[in-house]
């Protein structure tokens, strides 16, 4: 194994522990929610600093790699793929942050049934299996498991687009519950934005792996 390989090769491994950091904090933020657990929250909020850490790590990595070895070919679609789902990758756990946020500033439990009407836990479990695919199609080089991400994010467009009709009907039978209803309302928002960053990573797994770049294409 050359060193340009040896080098790669721990780069895929830094960016499958970059997967799996921001799976768990979507995870953590979704239980947190559901459960209002502000010590949950907390650790989601702390541990924003190991993804912001880790997300530098990767990037100096890929720097360093087009410096010192010049890569071409697939290994350069490589690199340049990691650096774009990395740092989509890092919006994602952004995002994880921002939820947990409104669980730390919440005064109260959420409505379970806000929870129930807006679809909320579906909507963090769809977004979580779609972190998973692009998870896997990146580890196994899989193109087809990538492309099947653009098909899951179709429920996570339905579910937001209803989301403000839900919220509607909940806050005209009590007004006092406005504020947490548009904290749910945001996290909705929050999550249909993480099937966008990984669809982004999805068309990144099929750039490196096809030479096909699907930015911009028509659905």
């Amino acid at each position: 194994m050359s060193h340009l390989d040896t080098e790669l090769k721990r780069l895929k491994s830094e960016c499958i522990e970059m997967f799996d950091l921001v799976a768990s904090q979507l995870r953590k933020a979704q239980l947190a929610m559901v459960d209002f657990d502000k010590e949950l929250a907390h650790e989601v909020n702390f541990n924003e600093k190991r993804v912001n850490a880790l997300e530098l790590k990767i990037d100096k990595d890929c720097e360093n790699i087009f410096a010192l070895f010049n890569p071409v070919a697939i290994d350069l679609r490589f690199v340049l793929a990691v650096l774009k789902i990395n740092s989509n990758l890092e919006r994602v756990g952004d995002i994880a942050d921002g939820i947990a946020r409104y669980v730390i500033e919440a005064q109260a439990p959420f409505s379970a049934e806000l929870m129930e009407i807006t679809r909320l836990n579906e909507m963090f479990d769809q977004a979580i299996s779609m972190m998973n695919d692009t998870q896997l199609a990146f580890q196994n080089e899989n193109a087809k498991l990538a492309r099947g991400v653009f098909q899951k994010d179709e429920l996570l467009d339905q579910i937001n687009g209803a989301a403000n009709a839900a919220i509607e009907v909940v806050i005209r039978r009590n007004v006092d519950g406005i504020t947490p209803a548009l904290h749910i309302v945001s996290a909705i928002r929050k999550l249909e934005r993480t099937g966008d960053q990984t669809k982004n990573v999805a068309e990144e797994i099929i750039f490196y792996l096809e030479a096909k770049v699907l930015k911009h294409l028509e659905k």
